[in-house]
């Protein structure tokens, strides 16, 4: 008999990778509410997505085995707590909302990995003059506690800046921190938390360097990594990082202390019994690595990159964790040494998207560098300011699949790509 396992907001393009799995044949793979439903509503309500799933499992005539988010919140928030209610292996909400919270988060890390956290501070941004709980110095990062990506999140380098910045979060916030107050109320929140709540922000100081994400599992106490993502960010980039490549080419040393720097931190806040991954910048100048976040869950970004270096999506560590067994991923039996993920950026500014890529144009890339695949985001006569979770540095048109020989290879192919692919925007006059 297949075991059932649902995945919230399924893509196919996710479906096709977990046909890599081991056990892929005696699996029924299941979507469990739509990704227009729980990633690109405009607005959400989290107790009523989780009425909904509820709702789903409860009428399955099957049996239920696995529930698995790749996703952030709110499908990172819904997990554990359908898990509960199904008896499946599961991290507890709370050590789940602490990583969710991004002042709650940096909290709990200052007081275990000090070294990694920037300074930061809380604010909240309805109050009559924001400026005043601030207690950095400019320039500074401020953003919600909760957004998708990097929306919302502002450099202030001045008054007028900071000023800006807050008329817009004000105007913005509650579209996920409302949502995000209802997950709130099924954790036992610490003071700060109940004053600071999901329509709150963080400033912190500003870091630089290249990113990289260790992504693992725990499972029954035992701390393990699969695999360590790179972020590197191309000279003339306007984006925050322009590409994920798999596996991270930085130094040995660097990998080691990203490792045991999430190993301290989740085991701090006992989390058990499910997947991460952590994102740090690491400053090669200084050699100053810092932590910027740790995701409870596998990221659904990863998992074709993981398929073409290691043959398998990273989805089987999070379904081992469900039905209760050791999680374990292939090492290095795909296609392709190293692996990227690439945006097709677009400067931040407003216009029409009058063409984009012809199957044809997309094809003949395809002949000139195998395994490559083009995913777009746009179609003609869409307006790019009409783009949902956008962050606040540039439009994401599309995204590319790439496989070399090496890191250089990677980049000298996904400037190709850029230029070969066939986009068209007019820009809106202001």
């Amino acid at each position: 008999m297949k075991r059932n396992i649902f995945v919230i907001a399924l893509e196919d393009k996710q479906r096709h990778a977990m046909e890599t799995l081991r056990e892929a044949k005696s699996l029924e793979i299941h979507e469990l509410l739509s990704v227009d439903t729980a990633v690109e509503a405009e607005k959400i309500s989290f107790n009523q997505l989780l009425k909904e799933a509820k709702a789903h499992l409860d009428n399955f005539s099957g049996s239920i085995d696995g529930i698995i988010a790749q996703w952030d919140f709110p499908t990172s928030v819904l997990v554990p707590l359908l898990c509960k209610q199904y008896h499946i292996p599961s991290p507890t909400i709370t050590s789940v909302l602490t990583c969710e919270h991004k002042f709650w988060s940096r909290i709990e890390q200052e007081k275990v990995i000090p070294d990694v956290v920037p300074d930061f501070c809380g604010v909240d941004p309805f109050k009559e003059n924001p400026i005043e709980q601030v207690t950095l110095d400019f320039p500074f990062w401020i953003k919600p506690v909760k957004a998708f990506s990097s929306h919302l999140g502002f450099k202030v380098e001045n008054q007028v800046q900071f000023d800006q910045a807050i008329e817009e979060i004000r105007k913005g916030i509650r579209q996920l921190g409302d949502p995000f107050n209802e997950a709130l109320e099924y954790a036992d929140l610490p003071e700060e938390i109940k004053e600071l709540d999901g329509n709150s922000c963080i400033a912190e100081e500003i870091v630089k360097g290249v990113q990289a994400a260790p992504e693992g599992t725990v499972f029954q106490g035992e701390f393990n990594v699969h695999g360590i993502i790179s972020q590197p960010r191309a000279d003339d980039s306007l984006t925050l990082y322009d590409r994920l490549e798999y596996p991270s080419n930085l130094p040995e040393h660097v990998h080691h202390k990203m490792v045991e720097t999430a190993k301290t931190f989740l085991t701090h806040i006992g989390y058990d019994n499910g997947c991460f991954n952590a994102e740090f910048m690491w400053d090669e100048a200084t050699d100053k690595l810092w932590l910027i976040e740790v995701n409870t869950r596998i990221s659904q970004s990863h998992s074709e990159i993981f398929v073409l270096v290691d043959g398998m999506s990273n989805h089987e560590v999070a379904i081992d964790i469900a039905l209760g067994q050791r999680p374990s991923l292939l090492n290095r039996q795909g296609v392709a040494p190293v692996a990227a993920k690439c945006f097709i950026p677009y400067v931040h500014e407003d216009g029409f998207v009058t063409r984009v890529p012809s199957k044809e144009n997309i094809q003949a890339l395809q002949q000139r560098l195998p395994h490559t695949d083009v995913c777009l985001d746009v179609a003609p006569g869409q307006r790019l300011s009409d783009l949902l979770h956008q962050d606040s540095f540039c439009y994401r048109l599309g995204t590319l699949y790439i496989t070399g020989n090496n890191h250089e290879e990677i980049e000298e192919r996904y400037k190709f790509c850029l230029d070969f692919l066939d986009f068209e925007i007019e820009k809106v006059d202001l």
